[in-house]
């Protein structure tokens, strides 16, 4: 490892680091820094664990260096910052800890300087055993020393190390968006920012640069990149923050393969150095349709099969009245096929999966079916399939004795959700993939547009600044439900990693797919006028895509928290239990932007 110095790093405490010293060290007088780790008195020898980010070190403080030096190390208590002074020697033999890098030595004090002094914590950031994630998050300091936690922050530093060498190699721009701008609703609500100056008129913080960095490839910067801070006051999950990072860029003269190529690339170099994986490229690519017909979402997750099937017909020969009315009425039987799945779960277990699927998804309810053996169907609705539809039914879903066939009735979209939802958690519960492996993927081809029947309009698949194909564009006067975009989303592990599209440079194209959103020509130009003006002085083809960063480095280190991947993240309800953010502000303050609470 190299050392502080042979870094060209002064320092007035310490010389090396705690995760530093080996054998090469031993009978060099060195100074540590850093947090008591653990204490223990060993016959009136202390052993102390000294804690940085870099690792841990034992220090020895012995009846030899002297009673008062003792006593003063005595006094030491968990998470106190000390500079230990001593000499490097080899552990006894027998003592060595293989778990530590610096296992083979210990510093043996003689001088000990108390930097400062710690209150009880409200957790050991040691301990296997943790509190709640509110406890932590209000104590994120202490959560922060916790050597998972700071594995993952290095981790995520890495990445956007590598990130940044990598786009830098391929010839783009890193160029800063204004963080202060037009609100220009894209989908989720905009966080304001009132104008003292301007009373009356509010910025909004960017939920994503995607109109400047289109501006940018008008102006001619034809390979733009960001690592972008993005805000969206939309509803939290585990896997959102109001606030967050993604790697944003934009790249002129360019089919959608050209993007996802320049992804692809990125992709099996973050793996091969970080994972130590090394990818077959390029990534391979399912339609949209594929997506949602096989795993009934457009984000499925592929380490695993267990896919979707349609047993409609087989169903509605049935004499179970529910499904008959179903596919009568228009609507569908989609199943899948538990291998092996049937032992484990008991009568119990499988009202609470159904519990979950028709509370968490909305469908009427979730029939299921066990294979026994010799073949034969038991389950509640076994008796409604006579001996030759449950052989075609066996036949539908490739089924074996001991595995359990699980049935959704609903119509095509809810019916695929609720299955995706099941398969997700039984891939999960039975194991069906390594948790540590990685699976890569492009979704491709998305429906243009979305039919919002509350509103009566149509909504875009993904933004109102997306190209849909070429071959489309007739289907935009003709039957817009038809007209796929050309838009990508990266797909990794089941979570959408990331999504980008092929932009409209064309200002009518623009205002044709504006009006089919149901902004008309005002409307348009009062959100969204610069952009159809720029597009009128030379505006060439161009495309891009967002990566959320916060959202790969959870994936990259295992993790299924998003919280845990960011330095000072907020709650679910957008709270910043460190600090108390959101809080009220002074009167003065309110009538100086002219803003007056009401409620």
């Amino acid at each position: 490892m190299v050392g502080l110095f042979d870094l060209g790093v002064s320092s007035l405490y310490r010389t090396h680091t705690c995760g530093e010293l080996r054998t090469a060290h031993v009978g060099q007088t060195v100074t540590l820094c850093g947090w008591v780790d653990t204490y223990r008195d060993h016959s009136g020898v202390l052993f102390v664990d000294l804690r940085d980010r870099y690792g841990k070190t034992q220090i020895v403080f012995s009846p030899e260096a002297g009673e008062e030096l003792l006593d003063q190390a005595k006094s030491l208590r968990a998470e106190y910052v000390v500079a230990v002074t001593g000499t490097v020697a080899r552990r006894p033999e027998g003592t060595e800890n293989p778990k530590l890098a610096t296992g083979e030595v210990e510093l043996r004090a003689e001088n000990l300087e108390i930097l400062n002094r710690s209150l009880t914590p409200p957790f050991h950031p040691s301990a296997k055993d943790l509190p709640g994630e509110e406890i932590r998050l209000k104590y994120r300091y202490i959560d922060l020393r916790r050597p998972e936690m700071q594995r993952t922050l290095l981790l995520r530093h890495r990445m956007i190390k590598i990130i940044r060498d990598y786009f830098d190699e391929l010839g783009f721009v890193d160029v800063e968006t204004p963080m202060l701008g037009k609100s220009t609703p894209e989908g989720a609500r905009d966080y304001l920012v009132p104008s003292r100056i301007q009373q009356g008129s509010f910025y909004a913080l960017p939920q994503s640069p995607q109109l400047y960095k289109q501006l940018l490839m008008v102006a001619g910067y034809d390979r733009y990149v960001q690592i972008a801070r993005c805000f969206r006051d939309e509803d939290l999950r585990a896997d959102r923050q109001p606030e967050f990072t993604q790697l944003d860029l934009e790249m002129s003269f360019v089919q959608a393969e050209d993007v996802m190529g320049v992804i692809d690339g990125l992709m099996a170099r973050l793996a091969k150095e970080l994972l130590g994986l090394e990818l077959n490229l390029p990534l391979p690519r399912m339609t949209y349709d594929e997506a949602m017909e096989r795993f009934g979402h457009d984000a499925p997750d592929l380490r695993f099969g267990m896919e979707l099937v349609d047993v409609s017909d087989v169903a509605a020969a049935s004499e179970f009245t529910p499904f008959r009315e179903v596919v009568l009425n228009g609507g569908r039987v989609r199943a899948l096929n538990a291998p092996a799945a049937s032992p484990r779960y008991s009568r119990k277990q499988l009202d609470e999966l159904e519990e979950y699927v028709v509370h968490d998804f909305g469908v009427r309810g979730l029939s299921w079916l066990r294979v026994e053996e010799g073949g034969v169907l038991s389950g509640p609705i076994s008796k409604h399939f006579v001996e030759g539809l449950a052989t075609r039914l066996k036949e539908r879903m490739q089924a074996k004795p001991g595995d359990l066939m699980f049935l959704v009735a609903d119509k095509s979209e809810p019916a695929g959700k609720a299955l995706y939802g099941l398969r997700r958690r039984l891939g999960a519960e039975l194991q069906l993939y390594d948790p540590g492996t990685m699976h890569f993927s492009w979704i491709v081809e998305f429906p243009m547009f979305a039919y919002d029947e509350q509103e009566g309009w149509w909504v875009a698949m993904h933004h109102p600044f997306t190209s849909p194909r070429p071959r489309d564009l007739h289907l935009l006067d003709t039957d817009p439900a038809a007209c796929r975009a050309q838009a990508y989303d990266l797909v990794i592990n089941g979570y959408e990693a990331g999504g980008g599209t092929i932009r409209i440079h064309d200002q009518g194209l623009q205002q044709k797919v504006f009006a089919l959103l149901g902004l008309d020509e005002r409307a348009a130009k009062e959100r969204f006028g610069f952009l159809l003006e720029a597009l009128q002085y030379g505006a060439p083809p161009h495309g891009g895509i967002a990566l959320g960063i916060d959202r790969l480095v959870m994936l990259f280190a295992g993790l299924d928290n998003i919280r845990d991947c960011i330095a000072f993240p907020k709650t679910q309800r957008a709270v910043d239990l460190m600090t108390g953010a959101p809080s009220p502000v002074d009167p003065q303050q309110l009538r100086e932007l002219g803003i007056r609470i009401v409620g």
